[in-house]
């Protein structure tokens, strides 16, 4: 027998409940439902007939609406929650009734009157995240809405929705009163824009507590402030006061005016949401000039440890952030007219032209930053991590001159850097790697790390450092907090095979070679080849190490068993010379 044909249609779905509606009724149970027969019956029907919707269910403390435009559920819902701030005005938070709204538009089924399917789904999984008078949107449903609707959204970024396969993007409606929710200031009020600071500025947004529990605020604000003392250890950045920042927390903000009234180019904003002992952090990164979304992403932990879940998300959050701030700072300085560029600006070229391993380009950036600042200590740093390069690339030992000179650059940032970490952990890594100053280097490492815990290439530096000084153990905790702070680092292909010349001092040749085959992947090079050769042989995999031979030589024809301690360098004699004759037995000429 023939199947019966289902009923499809594309619709807008909104999905409402009522927040806290269980310690409502708990507290007053009969004037919560009588309060609530009449906002529907005075504004959330009428509202719903108004803009052509069709209310397909209720239930105790919710309702299911089918809209035929995307358009239409929109300004229905924030006609709704205007409506419904405007009831709840002078009536105490605890006993207020606040709806919570979500609006997907997608396929639906139809049967009996009822509908069912992804649609409506991801509408009330949307609701669920939704604050308690507001509105979340699906990233379909603002395509079709932005513009239309007498309201301005925030990207809340990809959400894990339960049941729902794929993260999706949300977006959360600022219900004000029309886009621009702050109030204006009188023309007398009206402040001059502060000018911008020579580095990039921050601030960082009182999250909102988006748990319905008004005791968790202090959780809410203390991630705050862990955040900007972070941020703050950045002497690279400009990070706006707690007590500032502070100023605008329970109000209706735009994101432009802060940028000006603060005299900042970022605004970091988020939320906070708990419920059974777990926690979900949620944040964006915006560009206040244009509103421009550069980052957004979730963190989750458990509440078991609150403290330590602070420190874990606090180092996530800055460890994510630091480089969008960077990488937004050098797309400015590549638009910004050559005769106008100063020294920070030649700063941030110099660093783009390091990326893409443009190294003489990327210099003379740097020696431009100092002369036009001779006081510049991360531009001499810079330079002298550039002009060891080619002996830790190719294992050449450098003309005497130019060694001397890196290491007198190096010498000169670390008197200069003060409090600057990434000034003092590039220094420390020269002058260890071509001035041999072990004790003194680690000193400044360590250092480095208690400025500033969250910079990533920090401990990067110890890695190396640590490498350099026998300490394999020390090195692969190094490496592996680098990559907690950024997953997605370009340094990562030197934390793998700096992980395999660690696991090779420490004999764990098996985790070596997977170490190194991980770097030979993403790019194999001299260093990555060499771990993988210096892990291969004690392993028994001599065919793959001699094959590796095969392509270093072809990289590099002239490297030899002399230049293989000039960049595996380490004042561990026994652990060099167990790696040079896992180097010659792969059959490196001498």
């Amino acid at each position: 027998m023939a199947s019966e044909r289902v009923e499809r249609r594309l619709a807008a779905v909104l999905a409402a409940d009522v927040a806290g509606y269980s310690r409502l009724m708990g507290r007053d149970e009969e004037g919560t439902l009588a309060r609530l027969k009449s906002l529907r019956k005075t504004l959330v029907d009428p509202a719903i007939a108004a803009y052509r919707g069709r209310i397909v269910k209720t239930t105790g403390d919710g309702l299911l609406v089918e809209f035929g435009s995307a358009v239409d559920a929109a300004r229905c819902a924030v006609e709704i929650q205007r409506g419904m701030a405007a009831q709840n005005a002078g009536v105490p938070q605890d006993t207020r009734i606040e709806f919570r709204i979500g609006i997907h538009v997608g396929d639906i089924i139809i049967d009996d009157n009822d509908i069912f399917g992804d649609g409506v789904n991801i509408a009330a999984r949307l609701e669920g995240i939704a604050e308690p008078g507001g509105v979340c949107v699906s990233d379909d449903a603002q395509r079709q809405v932005r513009g239309k609707v007498e309201a301005a959204f925030d990207d809340m970024g990809p959400q894990s929705l339960k049941n729902i396969d794929e993260p999706m993007r949300a977006w959360r409606v600022r219900i004000g009163d029309s886009s621009q929710p702050a109030p204006a200031k009188p023309p007398g009020e009206i402040a001059q824009p502060l000018a911008f600071p020579d580095k990039p500025s921050i601030a960082v947004l009182p999250f909102q507590n988006m748990s319905g529990d008004p005791e968790q605020e202090y959780f809410a604000d203390g991630m705050v402030e862990d955040i900007i003392t972070a941020l703050s250890r950045f002497k690279s950045l400009f990070v706006i006061a707690r007590n500032s920042s502070f100023t605008y927390k329970g109000k209706m903000i735009d994101i432009k005016q802060v940028g000006r009234e603060l005299g900042v180019r970022y605004v970091l904003e988020g939320s906070v949401r708990k419920a059974a002992g777990r926690v979900r952090i949620t944040g964006q990164l915006i560009e206040a000039a244009t509103n421009s979304h550069l980052w957004a992403d979730k963190f989750d932990g458990d509440l078991a440890d609150v403290f330590e879940l602070q420190d874990k998300i606090t180092a996530s959050v800055v460890g994510a952030i630091a480089p969008k701030l960077e990488q937004a700072e050098i797309e400015r300085a590549k638009r910004k007219p050559t005769e106008r560029l100063d020294s920070y600006d030649f700063f941030l070229r110099g660093m783009a032209l390091t990326y893409r391993r443009s190294i003489a380009e990327a210099c003379a950036s740097f020696r431009e930053a100092f002369a036009r600042d001779p006081e510049y200590a991360a531009a001499y740093a810079m330079t002298a991590f550039l002009m060891k390069l080619p002996q830790s690339i190719e294992g050449t030992p450098l003309p005497v001159e130019v060694r001397l000179e890196a290491i007198r650059y190096a010498q000169l940032a670390a008197r200069l850097a003060n409090e600057d970490a990434f000034a003092l952990a590039r220094s420390a890594h020269v002058l260890a790697f071509l001035g041999r100053e072990y004790e003194q280097t680690d000193a400044m490492i360590e250092q480095a790390v208690v400025l500033n815990p969250n910079l990533a290439v920090v401990w990067f530096s110890r890695g190396w450092i640590s490498i350099m000084r026998g300490e394999p153990e020390r090195a692969i905790g190094s490496f592996d907090h680098v990559m907690r702070l950024s997953p997605l680092d370009p340094l990562r292909r030197g934390i793998w095979y700096g992980n395999a010349c660690a696991y090779n001092a420490l004999r764990r040749y098996d985790e070596g070679c997977t170490s190194a085959m991980r770097a030979v992947q993403d790019n194999p090079d001299t260093h990555s080849l060499g771990a993988f050769i210096m892990n291969g042989v004690p392993a028994g995999r001599i065919a793959e190490a001699r094959d590796a031979i095969g392509q270093l030589l072809r990289l590099r024809p002239n490297f030899r068993i002399s230049h293989v301690l000039e960049i595996f360098h380490t004042r561990d004699a026994e652990w060099g010379g167990r790696m040079v004759a896992a180097f010659r037995q792969a059959g490196l000429p001498e």
